[in-house]
């Protein structure tokens, strides 16, 4: 295959943007302390109003890296994080990885089953979690073996008097503080951590080619697949971000972190290359408009990216409280299909073209995109970002390309694609092919010029709110109450984008269908985005002849009935 210089698509680039970028020989560690020297006292965080400068940043980073290493982690060794957008998350990060130690992110709204299936899987010893979440952690069998539990009060980080207010004797700042915080027994506190000075600057770094983190994805089966992504890998995609987003000035974007951190393109978005352009990162436990208005009269956002959803429900708060927009230049949706009318309503209000993006997390996560110019194509996903390769293949045989503009499986290579899954040989040698490409399980066609359309998913996971369900995980949960034998989920496709979950169930001879009560259960197994909106009985259920739900047969036999 040609090099990336010589694709079709790169004509229709932004102006300034390379067709290849020169790939990191540095750790993330290296890039962060660059930041710090570079910037010093330039604002790197802001939470509820309250600034950290890049100084302070660096600092708190050497601090927790001592505090980490005097509980023993190690290179090499996996540390989980369990927290949302909030300053300790971004000191947490760059402290493990500063040791050459393995971050492994998790949902904090996750059940504690929901974490324990991903525990089983790392072993990391030592947790750093916020402290709502500790009790989920403290709730593990015996044989998860945790060492240490440091606990983060979301409260410290807030500005003295913001945190005066929510102790005040107020119903709604009572409710608002037992939101962000509750009592975690028996755990290290997060200020003890940082309590012992400075990590030795003598201490090795990690290298570029070293593990930085285990993003954990969602396949068909349900089961956790931990994503292995070096520092090259993440570094990389900042860099493909950095020339994507042609004119982004160092120190002098202000980036909004609405999307958590947690998840594969949060954590590439704002603690890589956020980081990479010394920029300010307005951080937000949880989107809210009102929240995200009031700090647009603060600090008006430069980079805005989320998910279609989030961009509609800013727009029209922002339209009603009459609060500009036009600052947001650089805005890239991704996580699910954007919908032409959310397009306009953002554009007619926003200083710069909001434009759809595509990854996962196995490419760390952004592979292709629209540009920021003219030549952007609404409905389409865009073009391979610099450096990066696609091609088009039979889906039953990868090693068969379909003629141009054919349906088919979409396959990716480039520096920003994984290394494999932690403990599974057997799904990475399924999806790293021969040569260092990627399946994507996504089916697409590609026009001559490389815009890309996706047609349909192979993976049958469902998005609902930009973040992926796999229907076997929710399929599991159901199966565990008394009354159902068997149930199959699918997702219907809602007129303003995304899915809603479904689940069709077959009840136990005798048993009474009750929704609620269905919904309860999966509620006490499952985060609140998996759990189904409608739960709907069904007989005679198609099946394979293994006796396997046809998932296809039951979405054509449900969704036109709801």
């Amino acid at each position: 295959m040609a090099t990336t210089d010589q694709q079709p698509w790169v004509k229709n680039y932004q102006p300034g943007v390379p067709a290849e970028i020169e790939l990191p020989t540095e750790s993330l560690v290296e890039m962060l302390e660059r930041s710090v020297a570079e910037a010093g006292r330039h604002p790197a965080l802001e939470f509820f109003g309250r600034r950290t400068t890049y100084s302070e940043l660096g600092d708190q980073v050497d601090r927790a890296a001592e505090g980490l290493h005097r509980l023993g982690v190690r290179a090499g060794d996996r540390v989980a994080l369990i927290l949302p957008n909030c300053p300790q998350h971004v000191v947490a990060f760059y402290a493990v990885l500063r040791l050459g130690a393995v971050v492994v992110e998790h949902n904090p709204l996750y059940t504690a089953r929901e974490l324990r299936h991903q525990f089983e899987d790392h072993q990391a010893r030592v947790v750093i979690a916020w402290d709502k979440a500790v009790a989920a952690v403290r709730s593990f069998p015996s044989d998860v073996e945790i060492d240490h539990v440091v606990a983060v009060d979301l409260l410290r980080a807030f500005p003295p008097l913001k945190r005066l207010a929510l102790h005040l004797p107020v119903p709604r700042l009572r409710a608002s503080r037992a939101a962000l915080t509750a009592p975690a027994p028996g755990t290290i506190p997060w200020t003890d951590l940082l309590g012992h000075g400075r990590l030795d600057p003598a201490h090795p770094r990690p290298s570029v080619d070293d593990l930085a983190a285990i993003q954990y994805t969602s396949g068909t089966t349900g089961r956790p697949k931990g994503a292995m992504l070096t520092h090259l890998n993440l570094y990389a995609n900042a860099l493909q971000g950095e020339a994507w987003m042609h004119g982004a000035e160092y120190r002098k974007e202000i980036f909004y972190a609405i999307l958590p951190m947690f998840h594969a393109f949060g954590m590439t978005l704002y603690l890589t290359y956020g980081i990479r352009k010394q920029a300010l990162l307005v951080l937000f436990p949880m989107f809210d408009p009102t929240l995200v208005l009031d700090a647009m009269k603060r600090s008006p956002a430069t980079v805005y990216c989320a998910v279609p959803p989030i961009y509609e429900r800013t727009a029209m708060a922002a339209r009603e409280r009459g609060i500009s927009l036009r600052s947001c230049r650089f805005c890239i949706s991704g996580a699910m299909n954007l919908p032409d009318h959310v397009v306009e309503l953002w554009e007619s209000m926003s200083g710069g073209l909001l434009v759809e993006g595509y990854g996962m997390t196995e490419s760390s996560p952004v592979a292709l995109g629209n540009p920021f110019h003219p030549t952007r194509r609404t409905g389409t996903i865009g073009v391979p970002f610099p450096s990066t390769l696609m091609k088009v293949v039979d889906q039953d045989d990868p090693t068969v390309e379909v003629p141009p503009g054919a349906p088919g499986e979409l396959l990716l290579k480039g520096p920003q694609v994984f290394q494999g899954y932690w403990n599974n040989p057997e799904e990475t040698a399924a999806t790293l092919l021969p040569g260092g490409w990627l399946r994507t399980g996504d089916v697409v066609t590609v026009d001559p010029d490389g815009f890309t359309t996706i047609v349909d998913r192979a993976k049958e996971l469902i998005i609902t709110g930009g973040f992926n369900v796999s229907p076997s995980e929710v399929e599991a949960v159901l199966r565990l109450h008394p009354s159902v034998t068997d149930a199959a989920v699918i997702g219907k496709p809602l007129e303003r984008g995304g899915e809603m979950v479904v689940a069709a169930v077959e009840l136990d001879p005798g048993a009474a269908f009750d929704e609620e009560a269905l919904r309860a259960h999966c509620r006490e197994h499952l985060a609140a985005y998996k759990v189904p909106r409608r739960i709907v009985p069904i007989e005679d259920t198609p099946r394979s002849l293994l006796g396997k739900i046809l998932r296809k047969e039951v979405r054509d036999r449900v969704i036109p009935t709801l």
